[in-house]
């Protein structure tokens, strides 16, 4: 940014001015930046303008304190996010991508296939939208809306230093949790990046042939590949990995399935959370029945592997990822329900 400045003959103080006017003040009108002088506003906005991102719908939860957002952007294209509120703070899970092209079998997100990547920006919006909108402040952010994180991973490095930026929302890297299915060599990117995020891994079956059913990633990928990058990256940033395991009834709850689990995990520090599958008309498998995912959970605590089951939020407001969205699609301008 200070290289915008100096471009135009300014001095490099401006563009702190302009960081705190975005980031401090959520500013997204640069006629609204007050220690500008209305020259400089004139010459800003003949070379550029402040993203801007309108709420299109919002649902709230009848059931617990969630809010489910639909956000508009400059493309008429549609994004979703989600507030949930905890013990511990406010929580808000974003997009990185319009849809995605994973292909997982039970994410909505990525039926219609991945349409664009977000900008920087646009991820950075969601959060300030949503704080403004409610006039709080989010403690922790999930990146596992719509799309794959690590496959738009130069605007999500960008993303995570902004966020974390001290003159910014000065968010500490503990805060922030990634969720991906598994691009092993992004993640040992992101372990070298000093960037000591949370990690989060769609594991779901710990065989092989089982899931690149559920997921077409695991044909790229083997799940030995996974477990290597994962240690890979508590190694280099003490964060233990989660691994995420949505419980589907006869195709990943299994005994044999649980034996292998804790085969492959012993070794690493991780904790698993246990998802009951949401299910989607495109996707008709079952979920099990709640004894038999706490007894699926209490036998992998008994082998020493911390495993909780992740406590449904918003489900009278679709809050699973994709599942709002895609009851909304784009027809040219026109958005439609």
């Amino acid at each position: 940014m200070e290289i915008l400045f100096e471009n135009i003959g300014e001095q490099k103080f401006r563009a702190e001015q302009m960081f705190n006017f975005l980031h401090k003040n959520h500013g997204t009108k640069i006629q609204d930046i007050t220690v500008f002088s209305k020259k400089l506003k004139d010459k800003l906005e003949s070379m550029a303008e402040i993203n801007e991102m309108k709420i299109y719908k919002r649902f709230d939860s009848k059931i617990d304190s969630t809010k489910k957002y639909l956000f508009l952007l400059e493309d008429n294209n549609i994004i979703e996010g989600v507030l949930m509120e905890y013990t511990h703070g406010l929580t808000a899970c974003i997009s990185t991508q319009v849809g995605c092209r994973m292909g997982c079998s039970f994410c909505a997100s990525t039926k219609e296939g991945l349409i664009r990547n977000l900008s920087q920006a646009e991820m950075v919006n969601q959060i300030y939208t949503i704080e403004e909108d409610l006039n709080c402040n989010i403690n922790n952010i999930v990146l596992m809306g719509s799309g794959e994180p690590l496959d738009n991973y130069e605007n999500l490095i960008k993303f995570l230093k902004i966020i974390h930026h001290e003159k910014g929302k000065n968010l500490s890297y503990r805060s922030i949790t990634l969720s991906t299915c598994g691009v092993v060599p992004k993640i040992y990117l992101l372990a070298d990046e000093g960037i000591p995020i949370n990690l989060s891994i769609s594991l779901h079956s710990p065989f092989d042939h089982i899931r690149e059913k559920i997921m077409p990633i695991g044909k790229k990928y083997l799940v030995e590949d996974i477990i290597k990058a994962c240690k890979y990256y508590y190694n280099k940033t003490g964060r233990r990995i989660t691994m995420e395991y949505t419980v589907i009834d006869g195709i990943n709850n299994r005994e044999e399935d649980l034996k292998e689990l804790i085969k492959i995990l012993k070794d690493l520090n991780c904790h698993i959370n246990l998802i009951p599958l949401n299910p989607i008309k495109e996707y008709d498998k079952k979920r099990p029945s709640i004894s038999n995912i706490e007894e699926f959970q209490y036998k992998l605590n008994n082998s020493g592997i911390n495993t909780t089951i992740r406590r449904e939020m918003g489900s009278d407001v679709n809050a699973s990822c994709g599942q709002l969205r895609r009851r909304y699609t784009n027809d040219g301008d026109k958005i439609i329900q």
